[in-house]
């Protein structure tokens, strides 16, 4: 009878530690690396952001906007992190707008527009018919063949107040007054 060869047991423990030294690491790594992720940005956009937005049924279009600097409009907004809440938002897809170089032409033309349906809404301040527009979109109707309903009515909910600030300060910077 053949003699049975015995297991060296100092192999089964080896790889018993290894397993478990695998383990014991795996967790801290994983909780590491969630935490890197999360609480880098500290609510700040990064400076590179890809958008991207369909503009009509089957067309998606790709755009990345890098800020390098931060700029303060006298209005008290950061329009670079406007001109990212406006890419990031969809609006370059329905306005036409130079400073994001859009041409959509389902809303209202940003370059000249908002100046003159600002003073046709009995004479607003501009800045605050801006605000009214992100965040009631129905609350004026643009002449031009514009309907109730086409802007989202969501931007009020969806969008923080300073993120609303910098997309006013942003649409100001642009706009012909």
């Amino acid at each position: 009878m053949a003699r049975r060869r015995r297991r060296n047991p100092w192999t089964s423990t080896s790889e018993i530690l290894l397993w478990l030294l695998f383990v014991a690491l795996l967790f801290p790594a994983a909780f590491a690396g969630y935490a890197v992720g999360h609480y880098t940005s500290l609510g700040k956009p990064s400076a590179t952001v890809t958008v991207t937005s369909t503009t009509m049924p089957g067309t998606v279009t790709s755009q990345t906007t890098t800020t390098s600097a931060t700029t303060t409009s006298s209005s008290g907004g950061d329009v670079a992190a406007g001109k990212v809440v406006f890419s990031s938002s969809g609006c370059a897809g329905c306005h036409t707008f130079a400073p994001a170089n859009s041409n959509g032409t389902i809303g209202p033309d940003l370059d000249k527009a908002p100046a003159a349906d600002a003073a046709a809404d009995h004479n607003m301040d501009l800045r605050a018919f801006l605000k009214q527009s992100i965040i009631d979109p129905n609350a004026y109707i643009a002449k031009g063949g514009y309907s109730a309903g086409t802007m989202p009515g969501t931007f009020g909910t969806s969008l923080t107040q300073t993120q609303i600030g910098d997309l006013v300060a942003f649409i100001l910077s642009g706009t012909q007054k």
